[in-house]
């Protein structure tokens, strides 16, 4: 039987892999594995890619998240006990980083069509102790609107963006394009192996247009040292290493490609799936398809049956992050959109590195499932 896999890094990673190892070879020969050129070159060329003023690079995706808060709070900006609004359908890792700067998360519902905040409600979740929003660009869709952005600039709260899963994609804003990453305040990054843009370990960002903001992250990055030495903050240890930033420079420079490559394999599942059973995402046209996300009521009926089909499956994500245990106290209003996702999610193969034609034969598997299946 013919197997269609989740994802496979080694084949994501093979047609760059000339390139990748002599990219490797030339950090190992150069002696500077720390604070080099290739970290300076991945930002200055990240940074030009979003049409942003500044990128600082750091260890991963959370890190970025964290450092953002932490600069926010380390600035005056934000106070220890003021609130963020956060989508309640999204990885911990938005919300871990909000209550590690001694924040507030208000977990908010999300958009049933998009999987995003449903923006329509969101000023429902804001009271005069909120001073940020985490727009998180779920599964590689925009999380934007006009009206969104105007209230956010009236009631004087920050747009932080979750842009973990979305670089490159993008909005229209009256007929000119915005890339995520640089519609808000600050944004964060990551460069998970798994992700569109991914490195061969862990990595992240952040990006701003705010040179206080880039400063501060920077420092606190560098364990509160803003020069050799010396210590004005309390910091950390987030930095990218030289060889993760050389493999990203050569992935950046193909990431249009790939961005291309996945929404063609959307565009199949889009036109293809053709199931009263299977609930599509609404395709956003600046969409990147980090993951390809349906719905499905029976969720363990429908995995086990693409399963014996040979379709590899994955959940994101099963439990949100205001029912895990280390959110037990946390105080919010009820979700019950957010909660039925996360009993329903199934996220269906979406690399570049699968065959097209093998998602017209993954939509025939689907478009014969059954609830008796």
């Amino acid at each position: 039987m013919k197997q269609y896999p989740f994802i496979s890094l080694k084949k994501v990673n093979e047609p760059y892999e000339q390139e990748l190892v002599a990219v490797a070879e030339r950090v190992i020969r150069s002696g500077r594995y720390l604070h080099g050129e290739e970290v300076a070159g991945f930002e200055r060329e990240l940074s030009a890619y979003c049409g942003v003023g500044n990128v600082v690079s750091c260890s991963n995706g959370l890190d970025a998240l964290r450092l953002i808060f932490k600069a926010y709070v380390s600035l005056g900006v934000m106070r220890e006990g003021d609130e963020v609004v956060v989508p309640a359908n999204t990885f911990i890792a938005s919300v871990l980083a909000i209550s590690d700067a001694g924040l507030v998360p208000v977990p908010a519902e999300p958009s049933a069509a998009t999987h995003n905040l449903d923006l329509d409600l969101l000023e429902r979740y804001i009271t005069p102790r909120t001073r940020a929003v985490l727009a998180v660009h779920l599964y590689g869709s925009p999380c934007w609107s006009a009206s969104f952005e105007e209230m956010a600039h009236r009631r004087g709260l920050k747009i932080v963006e979750d842009n973990a899963q979305a670089i490159g994609a993008y909005v229209d804003c009256g007929g000119a394009r915005r890339m995520t990453g640089a519609l808000g305040d600050a944004a964060a990054f990551s460069f998970y192996p798994t992700k569109n843009l991914g490195a061969l370990g862990d990595a992240g960002a952040v990006a701003t247009g705010d040179d206080a903001l880039a400063a501060r992250v920077r420092t606190l990055a560098n364990y509160g040292s803003d020069v050799r030495y010396h210590n004005p903050f309390c910091g950390y240890n987030c930095r990218m290493d030289e060889l993760q930033a050389a493999m990203l420079r050569v992935k950046l420079r193909h990431l249009d490609e790939i961005t291309a490559e996945r929404r063609s394999r959307a565009s199949v599942y889009e036109r293809a799936i053709c199931n009263s059973l299977v609930r599509k995402p609404l395709a956003l046209a600046g969409a990147v398809w980090h993951q390809y996300v349906v719905a499905v009521d029976n969720r363990q009926a429908f995995r086990d049956y693409l399963s014996a089909h040979g379709v590899g499956t994955d959940i994101h994500y099963p439990v949100p992050p205001h029912l895990q245990p280390c959110y037990a106290g946390l105080k919010h209003q009820p979700l019950p959109v957010a909660e039925k996702l996360a009993n329903s999610v199934v996220s269906l193969p979406i690399t570049e590195s699968t065959p097209l034609s093998d998602f017209e034969e993954i939509a025939e598997i689907i478009n014969s499932y059954k609830v008796d299946c």
